[in-house]
């Protein structure tokens, strides 16, 4: 016959402290984030993340040695702008995007998570917007960090800028073009991972839509001689033309396309990826 014995029975009502809908915001938007970074995973999640963020700071230490040793040398055309640290880490970045972030989503509908995240004060709009945040916090680390690291790196060297106030305008600049870059590239990678729930095809299907768009507009453009306008079709160099803009400059690539073009191609395709990735769990069954 069992020992075993029943001490206790009934419901006991919850005496902790009640977060509400903030505090399960900010759970989701963790706990995504730890999920991105495989951060209480198995090893082998974390490999993946580890090796983007550290390829993505590589240009901009190579740099920052470069200017402790030959600082005097460095200084002038050899120093890079600030501005062009967004485009040296631009291939983690798309790494990231679409091998990474499509984490943030399909693994809670894999798992029939997302269901119970809505038995939460949880609403779509509100899960949605926590899922965005995290991914764009995380983002920040590939996309901005190698900006600003070398933005101090610089000043440490007497290669920044000159002044307080010149230093908080190219601060300002910086985690601008960051965040926005960040935005744009969150939500066209979680409105195409919208669409399944599952990790491989997700990250297939964001560098389809990446890599191919670049590849029809560079083909309309270069081979169809058609109007440098239309290379705003590719999101990957659109969303970076951002940051030179904001420092007045240009890209190469994008040199003749107005900025009101450039500005416009980046709120389509945020707005885009937005609008898929709402119309999706719009009709998402919640059981």
């Amino acid at each position: 016959m069992s020992d075993a014995q029943i001490l206790d029975r009934g419901y006991r009502r919850f005496e902790g402290e009640r977060s509400g809908l903030r505090g399960s915001m900010r759970s989701v938007t963790w706990h995504t984030t730890r999920s991105i970074l495989g951060l209480g995973r198995p090893a082998r999640h974390k490999v993946f993340p580890v090796i983007v963020i550290v390829i993505a700071f590589i240009p901009a230490l190579v740099f920052l040695a470069l200017s402790a040793f030959i600082g005097d040398l460095l200084e002038g055309e050899l120093q890079p702008a600030y501005w062009e640290m967004f485009g040296f880490s631009v291939v983690a970045t798309v790494a990231f995007t679409a091998l990474v972030a499509p984490e943030a989503i399909v693994r809670d509908r894999r798992n029939r998570m997302f269901s119970l995240y809505l038995s939460t004060p949880l609403s779509r709009p509100t899960y949605l917007l926590a899922k965005v945040l995290s991914v764009v916090l995380t983002m920040a680390l590939i996309v901005l960090g190698p900006a600003l690291l070398a933005l101090i790196g610089f000043t440490l060297q007497n290669l920044g800028p000159d002044g307080p106030v010149a230093w908080l305008g190219v601060l300002g600049r910086l985690l601008l073009a960051g965040v926005l870059i960040c935005a744009i590239y969150t939500a066209l990678s979680l409105g195409v991972a919208s669409l399944t729930d599952r990790r491989a095809f997700a990250s297939i299907a964001v560098v389809l839509v990446m890599l191919g768009t670049t590849i029809v507009a560079n083909l309309l453009v270069y081979e169809a001689g058609m109007s440098r306008n239309w290379l705003v079709l590719n999101p990957v160099g659109t969303a970076l033309e951002i940051a030179p803009r904001l420092f007045g400059d240009r890209g190469e690539e994008f040199v003749d396309v107005s900025t009101w073009v450039v500005a416009l191609g980046s709120a389509g395709w945020a707005a885009l990826g937005s609008v898929l990735l709402v119309g999706r769990y719009r009709k998402l069954a919640a059981v």
